[in-house]
C-alpha cells in the first residue's frame, strides 16, 4: 500500500464582511487636469474612452468616461476646477492600470495621439507590460495578460 503526501490545507483567513466591513466594488479614478478639453480628447483618440456623464457646476466641471456602451463600472473622471489654479502630478501614487489586447499597438497608438514613451514594452512572466505618460504627465500601465 503506497502512501500520497497532501498539501496542507490552506488558513482559514477570516472574512472581511464577517468583521463588519461594507461590501465594496471598484467605482472610478478622477485626474485633477489643466486643460478638460485636451485631456477629454487624448483619452478618446488613445483609448477609444467616451464621455458618458458631465457635470458642470459652477466652480468645477467633471467628465465620466467609459467604453462605448457601458453605463455602468469603472470609470476614468477628468476633473477641472474653472478657477484655474497649479495641478501637478505627485508621487504619492502609481500608474493608472489598463488593460489592452495588444501593448505593443496599444503603446503606439497611445504615443501617436500625444502619450510620452516611459517605459517600452516588455515581458514578465505572467504578462506583457508598458508605460507611457498621458500629456499631462500622469503615468498609464498598459498590460496584456499571457493565457
Amino acid at each position: 500500500m503506497s502512501e500520497t503526501a497532501s498539501a496542507p490545507a490552506p488558513a482559514k483567513t477570516p472574512s472581511l464582511q464577517a468583521k463588519g466591513a461594507p461590501s465594496v466594488r471598484f467605482g472610478f479614478m478622477k485626474f485633477v487636469v489643466r486643460d478638460l478639453d485636451a485631456m477629454a480628447s487624448f483619452y478618446e483618440r488613445a483609448f477609444g474612452l467616451v464621455i458618458a456623464q458631465t457635470i458642470d457646476l459652477p466652480d468645477i466641471k467633471e467628465l465620466v468616461m467609459r467604453r462605448p456602451g457601458e453605463d455602468t463600472g469603472f470609470s476614468l473622471i477628468l476633473y477641472w476646477n474653472k478657477a484655474g489654479g497649479d495641478v501637478a502630478v505627485g508621487t504619492g501614487h502609481g500608474p493608472l492600470g489598463l488593460y489592452v489586447r495588444d501593448v505593443d499597438a496599444a503603446y503606439a497608438h497611445a504615443v501617436s495621439q500625444g502619450a510620452t514613451p516611459h517605459r517600452e514594452p516588455w515581458d514578465t512572466e505572467a504578462m506583457r507590460v508598458g508605460f507611457v505618460l498621458d500629456p499631462e504627465g500622469r503615468e498609464l500601465e498598459l498590460i496584456s495578460m499571457r493565457r
